[in-house]
């Protein structure tokens, strides 16, 4: 059997690999070598594609801004001028507070989390390829990003609200950019939530393929088992390769025989079990309790004696007459 699977697989070569998975050992191999394989060709790089919206997003964040950004310089006023070309803005205003850095810092924020998440998957699918894994992981980065685009609007809206009262220049000059910024950090942050998608996708793909190869396995290990027992089955009463109708009969004798017996087996067990359950609950017997069931065991043996002697019977019958005369 040996030397057909090695003349197989030089005839083969092809599906030599695919061979050595149901060798000694080889499903652990395969598995180990596959996911290793299949982890490292996995790149950061890969969140390119669907971080460019939030990407965007960003770039588009400096046209939305009160103060002056660089390069760019005092856009809001550009862009209101552009639209309203009689538009002329107060020399008096408010200047405001330069926030145009919190969305870059954010994001940046972002892509370092996502490169966090990124390692962390590749050490935890190399040691368990799980989908929990997965989705356990992707959820903890998935919610830190959320939080942080969601505590930043919430803090604004707190500063805007006590600005209030401190007048106009703390209003227009501190929270509402400060709002603003933070209302497109929560943006980037809903944007942004692909790029962990497309990460759990990519080690996804991995861990179906590991169960892909388990699945294989186990069916070949199937196999084989039933035409082992196929042939142990056939031995005289196969004719031209072929199982008679008795031999089939016997087969499913045999097997009813032995679910009767793993079923009587099993309620033996069962029993069993609940009275060592019980032999646990009592209490731990004590020399002084063997020694009351000792008096004990000798106060019966003296009375069945008594009861066997004539005098003590004769007593007791006089004793029985009295008692019915009465």
């Amino acid at each position: 059997m040996i030397n057909s699977e090695m003349i197989k697989e030089q005839k083969d070569p092809v599906n030599s690999k695919i061979t050595d998975i149901y060798s000694k050992d080889g499903l652990e191999q395969e598995l180990e070598r596959y996911t290793e394989s299949a982890v490292s060709n996995i790149r950061f790089t890969l969140i390119i594609k669907p971080a460019i919206i939030s990407f965007v997003a960003l770039i588009f964040s400096f046209f939305l801004d009160l103060s002056t950004v660089p390069i760019l310089g005092n856009i809001t006023i550009k862009i209101a001028q552009s639209l309203f070309p009689n538009w002329q803005a107060d020399v008096s205003m408010i200047s405001p507070f330069y926030f145009w850095w919190m969305p870059v810092v954010v994001y940046a924020l972002f892509v370092f989390l996502a490169y966090l998440a990124y390692n962390k998957l590749r050490l935890e699918i190399i040691r368990t390829p799980a989908s929990e894994t997965i989705d356990r992981v992707i959820s903890s980065y998935t919610s830190v990003i959320d939080s942080i685009s969601t505590a930043l609007p919430l803090i604004g809206a707190a500063i805007l609200l006590i600005s209030i009262q401190l007048g106009e220049e703390v209003f227009l000059g501190l929270s509402v950019p400060f709002e603003v910024k933070a209302l497109i950090v929560l943006a980037l942050g809903k944007l942004f939530e692909p790029v962990l998608d497309q990460l759990g996708v990519e080690f996804q793909n991995v861990v179906n393929h590991v169960s892909d190869i388990k699945e294989r396995y186990f069916s070949r290990i199937q196999i084989e088992n039933s035409k082992n027992l196929l042939k142990q089955m056939g031995g005289s009463g196969v004719r031209g390769g072929e199982l008679s109708l008795k031999d089939l009969e016997n087969y499913k004798n045999v097997l009813e025989q032995t679910a009767r017996l793993s079923e009587l087996v099993q309620r033996n067990f069962v029993t069993i079990h609940g009275v060592l359950e019980k032999i646990n609950s009592i209490q731990a017997i004590t020399p002084e309790k063997i020694a009351q069931l000792k008096d004990l065991a000798n106060s019966i043996t003296q009375a069945s004696n008594s009861l066997g002697d004539e005098k003590t019977v004769t007593g007791l019958k006089h004793l029985e007459s009295i008692v019915v005369k009465r």
